[in-house]
């Protein structure tokens, strides 16, 4: 049999060396050492990661790429983001928002990101956003996996159009329902859209997925909310609390009861850490609170923990590049978690977690999975995050989308080697 594509001598993020993957119609066919067989392109990966591709499990694409329209945030702070976005609003066009996203879309494609959610905001009349990011998913579905949010950014209920809006964006053909209860006016507004806005998503049998307690209020319990709905309407494993953030300011005893919510629940967890880092415990002087939600005690429970890159370059961050590795990187900083095991477990964050979280069909590197996957210049999991290693061959569907030379460094040095391979500085036992 001829294979559209055969990789030779991979390691697999599971630990698994020397295996070789076969890929025909589109999908896996088999993974194994030593196959033989003739193929349109074999790729020898010589001993280096192949690992499924990247997934963004939280972005803001409608706004991506637009820092220092109309102006720049000056404070940094999420509030006057949320301000600043409030002008550039009524100042979207469909070719500009379309244009932007495009382009974010190359920038992903290169870093193997291959799957995004995106929120897209309905609190416009206009739906602009929302048209826009509907017609880029059309334009990138070869690939990338593109699954819209409907998210009244001013509140469903704080809005006087937002609910109108929402259900027209899902009318549509936006994919998944979205919210933001905790800036409604009251904590019961909150509540009152948390209920609304799973009622919509059991209603549609749609999935479903909140801004939940992105705050330092210690008192805020949208999620204990969202936990309890997801149980009374049946929507176990279809919904997702994003950030969380509130919960790094909770008292032990609460947490101890809300954990186990969240896990019998199943709902997903989505920290955001490059933004939680930067937008919270702005008001603390010292101690400051770091501003993740608990990780590590959300993986001890056996809860789906996710980490998205929410923002680049727009009203909230003025950084990014669309690198998930950067986005794990800093999730483990934050969490404290060191361990081989855990920054393993970081890794899984920004590729098997957000794609069960998004429901993603034939994700994985099994027999069967779709043949999509990334050539990383590194040893294992753990070297791929140290290194932000380089993506040597992006892979979608069995054919090379985008390839990028090594990463060598050319030395001048007396007595010294004359190139440097940051890959080649593992430890002796990298697993």
């Amino acid at each position: 049999m001829s294979l559209d594509l055969l990789i030779k001598n991979a390691t697999l993020p599971d630990g698994r060396k020397g295996q070789d993957i076969a890929c025909a119609g589109g999908r896996i066919t088999a993974i194994e050492p030593g196959i033989t067989a003739e193929a349109e392109r074999i790729i020898n990966a010589e001993g280096k990661l192949v690992s499924p591709p990247f997934v963004d499990s939280h972005f803001h694409m409608d706004a991506t790429l637009s820092l220092g329209l109309p102006r720049m945030n000056v404070s940094g702070t999420l509030l006057e983001g949320i301000a600043l976005w409030g002008e550039l609003k009524p100042l979207l066009t469909v070719d500009a928002v379309v244009e932007r996203a495009l382009k974010y879309c190359d920038l992903a494609v290169s870093q193997g990101l291959l799957a995004i959610r995106t929120h897209v905001d309905v609190c416009d009349d206009k739906l602009t956003g929302v048209e826009a990011l509907l017609d880029v998913r059309e334009k990138v579905k070869d690939y990338i996996d593109l699954q819209l949010v409907a998210f009244p950014q001013d509140g469903l209920y704080r809005s006087a159009t937002a609910e109108k809006n929402l259900l027209r964006a899902l009318d549509m053909g936006v994919d998944v329902v979205g919210g933001i209860p905790h800036f409604e006016r009251t904590m019961e507004d909150g509540a009152r859209s948390v209920r609304r806005l799973c009622e919509i998503a059991a209603e549609r049998g749609l999935r479903l997925d909140l801004h939940c307690d992105e705050s330092d209020d210690p008192l805020s319990r949208h999620i204990e909310t969202l936990a309890y709905e997801t149980q009374r309407l049946g929507l176990q494993g279809r919904t997702a609390g994003s950030h969380l953030t509130s919960m790094h300011s909770m008292d032990n005893y609460y947490v101890s009861k809300l954990l186990p919510l969240i896990a019998e629940a199943g709902v997903h967890a989505i920290a955001n850490p490059l933004i939680n880092i930067t937008l919270q415990g702005r008001h603390d002087t010292y101690p400051k609170r770091r501003g993740q939600t608990r990780v590590p005690e959300m993986k001890a429970y056996g809860i789906n923990v996710s980490f998205g890159h929410d923002c680049v370059m727009d009203p909230w961050y003025s950084q990014g590049s669309g690198d998930m590795l950067e986005v794990a990187s800093m999730g483990f900083h934050v969490a404290q978690m060191t361990s081989r095991a855990d920054i393993r477990y970081a890794f899984d964050c920004v590729t098997s977690h957000p794609a069960r979280a998004m429901g993603l069909e034939g994700y994985g590197l099994e027999k069967g999975c779709k043949a999509d996957m990334v050539l990383l210049q590194a040893a294992d999991t753990i070297e791929a995050i140290r290194l932000k290693a380089t993506r040597l061959a992006v892979i979608k569907g069995g054919r090379v989308i985008s390839e990028t030379a090594p990463r060598i460094a050319r030395l001048s040095l007396p007595g010294r080697p004359a190139e440097v391979d940051p890959a080649s500085y593992a430890p002796v036992e990298a697993n």
